[in-house]
């Protein structure tokens, strides 16, 4: 089967992808301890502007929110102003970019926060490490937020959404994926809750919904926004980490549609690690949840890409990892060329070396 289609255009809601291709978001631990991208970021995603969509590294609403050491935020004038740097080089060359919300609840350290325990809805503990300035630390058992702590969470999702607006992203995605705080809601093996957050799954989707809600209303509806989601996961360890997925996240795709988002970014199966579904989460399954666009992750090469979009089980894939060193990643797939590879100790932490200064395909004349 041809590839032709993943150079194809799309609309996802507003945002106009001219091809299928998305670069997925990519956490890269650059950033300053008060979460402001450094200045080659900048040059960084322009390099990969010819994704039809770039989804920027996962980005800290508010301090609470970190969970991982040199990871960006979006909550002040300053980190504002540095992300104004990145979208504008990333429009010079043409390019489309959303900003990826998150809050990382559980999945943090004690060290990312002056000593006081991370959030979460229950008091449990989640297997794994976290990534802090001194190496990685054991993960701790968080504090059950209180009932009227969520709301405040919430205002923190529409602030952040509104500086992304000021810093000129095209948009914003949700990360409501890969266990961390709104998934933690989600699911019924990390919230144990017995107020109007937890129980019920009405209950366990209201505190997601009320945060894509509150982000549609700063983007003036929802076609400026998506949502990352991982029904298939087991991340941090847990198996599973809810009693019926099929109907947990049926029930949160129903109670969303009304808000018109763009996408849907769905993780399929566990990151890094296998593609299979749970039962009943099959492409139908996906449609039957889904009015718009679906974009698949995880694991894709460019001949599965093509194979899924043609079926219609997705109508874009995001590549994540194959951006790290190919930043003319769409090129390469387009003309069948080898792709780099990024050895491990580049991925996270250090400077420009290893993130922005992988070389482009030599032009051919």
């Amino acid at each position: 089967m041809s590839n032709d289609i993943l150079f194809t255009p799309i609309f996802a809601g507003a945002l106009a992808l001219r091809n299928r291709i998305v670069m997925a978001p990519l956490t890269r631990s650059r950033s300053s301890e008060a979460g402001i991208v450094p200045p080659f970021a900048a040059e960084y995603y322009a390099q990969r502007a010819g994704a039809g969509l770039i989804v920027s590294e996962a980005t800290n609403i508010s301090p609470q929110a970190r969970g991982y050491a040199m990871t960006p935020g979006i909550w002040n004038a300053q980190q504002v102003e540095a992300w104004r740097g990145v979208t504008d080089a990333v429009h010079a060359r043409g390019g489309t970019m959303v900003l990826q919300l998150w809050h990382t609840g559980r999945i943090s350290h004690p060290d990312l926060h002056g000593g006081e325990l991370p959030v979460a809805p229950s008091a449990i503990r989640p297997t794994g490490q976290a990534f802090t300035r001194d190496g990685l630390k054991d993960h701790v058992t968080p504090r059950a937020l209180e009932t009227d702590e969520i709301p405040r969470i919430v205002e923190d999702y529409r602030n952040a959404a509104r500086c992304a607006r000021e810093a000129g992203f095209d948009g914003v995605e949700v990360h409501a994926a890969n266990n961390y705080l709104l998934e933690q809601f989600i699911r019924d093996s990390t919230n144990r809750r017995d107020d109007r957050y937890g129980g019920t799954v009405e209950n366990r989707i209201r505190f997601p919904v009320d945060v894509v809600r509150a982000v549609t209303e700063e983007w003036d509806g929802g076609d400026r926004v998506g949502i990352r989601l991982s029904p298939g996961t087991t991340m941090p360890g847990e198996t599973p980490l809810d009693s019926d997925p099929a109907g947990t996240y049926g029930a949160l795709l129903t109670a969303l549609k009304p808000l018109g988002l763009a996408y849907v970014h769905m993780i399929e199966g566990v990151t890094q690690q296998k593609r299979d579904q749970p039962d009943g989460l099959d492409a139908a399954w996906i449609r039957r949840h889904v009015d718009g666009v679906v974009i698949g992750n995880n694991g894709y090469s460019a001949e599965l890409a093509a194979e899924a979009i043609g079926a219609r089980r997705v109508d874009a894939v995001s590549f994540g990892r194959p951006f790290i060193a190919n930043p003319d990643l769409v090129e390469r797939l387009r003309t069948g060329a080898p792709l780099a590879e990024a050895p491990k100790p580049y991925w996270y932490g250090g400077g420009s070396t290893g993130y922005s200064d992988w070389p482009a395909m030599p032009k051919t004349a």
